[in-house]
């Protein structure tokens, strides 16, 4: 299956209004020595695996949600993220895009899966200690629950996105690594596929030896630098 990009790649100009987007998300909290993550958690050191807000950030207009939780090392050897924000699409985005020739060839990659959950996982960004996104990553089914999508609807949904959780500075950060990591997102969303691929258990969206799909490290400083000299 071929992933192409999503089909309005932006100009350089909305690109550069992205990354000031940013900058200015962290200036303010950085003004306010307030941490991302802080209101969030309300000053307190994150549980391992709790859920963060407790009933998970949704937008019920535009039908995305996310939460943030962290896991302990011995979960993910090597890993240095602080914890991580996943990402979905709730039914409406993608209910009647099942039928459609790209996402029934995935769903047969994905062995034809019988269950129908009203989520679909999309993407997964590691954070730092200091609440800066690191690394973007996608995981199997049993680790989320629920079910993903093909390459290019999961990719057209992450460009579309807007979202108003009432998390505002954490909206605004997604939404600014979905928009600025689109190249790393086509590379994620191919290597995503190949593992799957890859795995021949007849089960394997529920084979728990089979957890992380692809992981790619992300560079925002790169990407600002790059921006502010075009």
């Amino acid at each position: 299956m071929k992933t192409v990009p999503p089909r309005s790649p932006q100009p350089d100009a909305a690109l550069a209004a992205v990354g000031l987007r940013l900058l200015e998300t962290y200036a303010s909290l950085a003004e306010r020595g307030e941490h991302l993550l802080g209101r969030l958690l309300a000053g307190n050191a994150p549980r391992q695996w709790a859920h963060y807000p407790e009933d998970d950030a949704i937008d019920h207009i535009s039908c995305y949600q996310w939460f943030y939780h962290s896991h302990s090392p011995e979960d993910r050897p090597g890993a240095v993220e602080h914890g991580h924000i996943h990402l979905f699409a709730r039914q409406p985005l993608w209910g009647r895009r099942l039928r459609s020739r790209s996402e029934r060839d995935f769903a047969a990659l994905c062995g034809n899966p019988s269950t129908t959950p009203t989520t679909r996982h999309l993407l997964t960004i590691g954070l730092d200690a200091k609440g800066l996104p690191i690394s973007l990553f996608t995981v199997n089914s049993w680790v989320t629950g629920d079910l993903m999508l093909g390459a290019d609807l999961t990719l057209e949904l992450l460009a579309a996105m807007k979202l108003d959780t009432g998390h505002s500075e954490v909206d605004a950060v997604i939404e600014s690594v979905a928009r600025l990591c689109t190249p790393e997102l086509l590379v994620l969303m191919q290597r995503r596929d190949d593992a799957l691929r890859a795995h021949c258990a007849p089960d394997k969206l529920h084979d728990e030896t089979l957890e992380l799909l692809s992981e790619i490290r992300i560079d925002l400083d790169a990407k600002l630098a790059a921006l502010s000299a075009a």
